[in-house]
């Protein structure tokens, strides 16, 4: 059987790819083709369907979040594999080959997932109120083995204002020792660095063509490694980021309209999901909106198709159509504009605003927030406070690092919706020399041939290609 190593790099588009050396060696040696992604363009959407061959309508990830509607609770980044739907690649690829080693470092939905190695990351929550960089990894001494020689898991560069390089040179050192030491069949290796600057500066900007020259460098030694392991690679991208500069607040104008309610605590105020008529979870350019009685759904949808920014609004039929009408969407979801995307923001006096709101919390906010890739910029005094907050971090003291902006003019690249040209969405590239057939005729992978296309690199059973 020949081992497989399929690299994730998140924002990877034709465009970037003529910046990358070492990935375009890869496609000259084997071959390239334009990637066809889902709805949402979203990495928890995306990624499940790859590794299930499924859309989203089926595994049941419709975004990098939901409206838990039996718990009453709106949860992004949830970690169970349970939660995925459908059989995973390498549980058919050991069906089929009793002994498979597969290897997941940072692909989402890691946690309790059936694979034999696992890393994800996992910080440390104290007692206290404390927050640790840290990861699971999974058989359990190889946290210890991974920490020991890397150091601890970069979360701060993982994500927030401070995300950079370092948490992608973390993620391709642990793969490149996994691959050495237990050399598995399978190996998942998830590289973020791509999403940050496209996001902060626009993935036309100077800053987006240095961030894939070293992406690219980092991954020169790992492609290396699999090259000298004989093993197929395959690098391939959820979506791709395009200028956004139009933010859309849909939960404003649904409370405005007197249909989203909050409950105030300290002065605070909270989205209420519980007694909301409509509420949306925003996730990039797509918001699943809930709406508890269906008397309102010609109401809500036409709020948000007179919204500045709103390009559709789907309900379940039109939702079919994208392969999306699982019980988990909202009963609409509206898609943004190609330069617009959907802040969660939900209060209208920002003196009311919670507290998490200047913080980087991807667990209690109630939509995906952008914005945490910035330091303020209208706090002169936003690194001291970051510094100081440090400072009591290390001498083992509380403390909140509110130091994002609630203003969204900031963000400059999104995705979500369906890309409007090849040239703006994912790309698959392969190391192999013989093209599929489809791939040759077509130029393009679909989303749902994934799982069958890297099962065939290994030979483990007839997929679609053959």
């Amino acid at each position: 059987m020949k081992k497989l190593v399929v690299i994730d790099v998140v924002g990877l588009t034709q465009k970037l790819l003529r910046h990358m050396p070492n990935l375009t060696a890869l496609s000259t040696r084997g071959w390239q083709a334009e990637l066809g992604t889902v709805l949402p363009a979203v990495t928890c959407s995306a990624q499940s369907t790859f590794l299930t061959g499924r859309m989203p309508a089926e595994h049941g990830i419709v975004g990098n979040g939901w409206y838990f509607r039996d718990l009453g609770e709106i949860y992004l980044w949830r970690q169970h594999n349970r939660l995925v739907q459908g059989e995973k690649l390498w549980e058919t690829a050991r069906a089929a080959s009793p002994g498979y080693v597969a290897a997941n470092v940072c692909w989402w939905y890691a946690m309790g997932a059936t694979t034999d190695f696992t890393v994800t990351p996992r910080p440390i929550y104290h007692a206290d109120g404390r927050k640790s960089p840290d990861c699971y990894a999974r058989p359990p001494q190889l946290h210890d083995a991974l920490t020991d020689e890397l150091g601890p898991f970069p979360l701060f560069q993982y994500w927030g204002p401070t995300a950079s390089i370092a948490s992608t040179r973390w993620i391709v050192a642990a793969s490149r020792r996994l691959l050495r030491t237990d050399g598995p069949d399978l190996l998942l290796v998830y590289v973020p660095h791509l999403d940050y600057d496209l996001q902060r500066f626009g993935p036309d900007s100077p800053q987006a063509v240095a961030a894939a020259r070293a992406v690219d460098a980092e991954l020169g030694p790992l492609l290396a490694d699999a090259q000298a392991a004989g093993a197929a690679v395959v690098a391939l991208s959820e979506y791709g980021i395009t200028a956004a500069d139009t933010p859309v607040d849909v939960n404003r104008a649904l409370r405005r309209e007197g249909l989203l309610e909050v409950y105030t605590q300290d002065g605070m105020e909270y989205l209420d999901p519980w007694t909301s008529r409509a509420f949306a979870v925003a996730d990039h350019q797509v918001a699943h909106v809930y709406v508890g009685d269906e008397q309102d759904l010609p109401r809500v949808r036409e709020i948000l198709t007179a919204l500045p920014g709103v390009d559709e609004v789907l309900d379940r039929e039109a939702q079919a159509r994208y392969g999306l009408d699982h019980e988990r969407a909202g009963e609409l979801v509206a898609v943004a504009e190609p330069d617009a995307w959907f802040t969660y923001y939900y209060w209208l006096d920002d003196e009311r605003k919670p507290d998490f709101a200047k913080g980087v919390e991807i667990h209690r906010k109630p939509g995906y927030d952008p914005a945490e890739l910035f330091f303020d910029p209208d706090d002169p005094l936003v690194k001291a406070k970051a510094g100081l907050n440090l400072v009591r971090k290390k001498v083992g003291l509380r403390y909140a690092m509110n130091v994002v902006p609630t203003d969204p003019r900031f963000v400059r690249g999104s995705h979500g919706r369906l890309p409007a040209s090849p040239a703006d969405g994912p790309v698959l590239v392969c190391s192999e020399p013989v093209i599929p057939s489809t791939v040759e005729s077509s130029g393009r992978v679909k989303a749902t041939e994934v799982r069958d296309l890297l099962l065939q690199l290994q030979g483990i059973r007839e997929g679609a290609y053959r």
